[in-house]
């Protein structure tokens, strides 16, 4: 190879390094600092363990009873790799069930700073103070979202579209509870397919070695708040 085709081929080497390091160098700075704290704790981003699950970090837009963004940047979802590895079994257990719908997760690992954020806002929403655990954990305890050991999700059809589960995200009250559905039902406040939705979202997670929640059909734990404390740090 002649000399001044083979500096030419190395000087076009040295640069697409430097490039890519460049760009590698971008990418770290555009890293929100919650996501940092939740990688260097070793939880992973949900779909690098499955790119199936889909993801839309509820907190992370004004789509949720805050009305507020209190993610800021992130739009990544993290778990324990433990549980991550559960949720990409529910995603395949729906698949076998069916193979059209994905799992649409609304909310994972929380900083108990965020936390701190979404208990405050209950008092804007007037909720009395003994009920305030119903919706959301108390910060000085911590939420097992704030040990990166549950998830808040739901399921979407062929069409990208979140299947009926008889009220949205985040809402509070009764009618979103899985005890009272055979109640909401009774009442017609809730029908035969939107607790059929609710049940098949709570089968492929329980299969998968999660727990359903009594009060939230979003809300799923892969453990108990003692058992996660004892093995995980809080994430701040």
């Amino acid at each position: 190879m002649p000399k001044k085709l083979a500096y030419f081929l190395l000087l076009i080497l040295a640069k697409s390094n430097c490039f890519a390091q460049f760009n590698a160098a971008i990418k770290k700075q555009d890293i929100p600092e919650i996501e940092k704290k939740m990688i260097a704790q070793g939880l992973v981003n949900i779909q690098e363990v499955d790119p199936k699950i889909l993801v839309d970090l509820k907190y992370s837009t004004t789509d949720n009873f805050t009305g507020k963004d209190v993610y800021d940047k992130l739009d990544r979802a993290y778990l324990q790799p433990e549980m991550a590895r559960r949720l990409a079994k529910a995603n395949s257990h729906l698949n076998k069930v069916k193979p059209d719908y994905k799992l649409l997760v609304y909310d994972a690992a929380r900083p108990n700073s965020v936390q701190y954020a979404l208990w405050n806002a209950l008092d804007d929403l007037k909720i009395p103070a003994k009920s305030k655990t119903l919706y959301v954990a108390d910060p000085k305890i911590g939420s097992n979202h704030n040990f990166g050991c549950a998830v808040d999700l739901t399921i979407v059809n062929e069409k990208g579209m979140p299947l009926n589960m008889g009220t949205k995200f985040d809402f509070f009250g009764p009618l979103a509870y899985p005890r009272s559905e055979r109640e909401m039902l009774n009442k017609g406040r809730l029908t035969n397919t939107q607790v059929e939705n609710r049940q098949l979202l709570r089968k492929v997670m329980i299969q998968a070695g999660f727990r359903a929640n009594t009060t939230e059909w979003w809300h799923f734990d892969g453990m108990s708040k003692s058992q996660a404390k004892a093995t995980y740090g809080m994430i701040r």
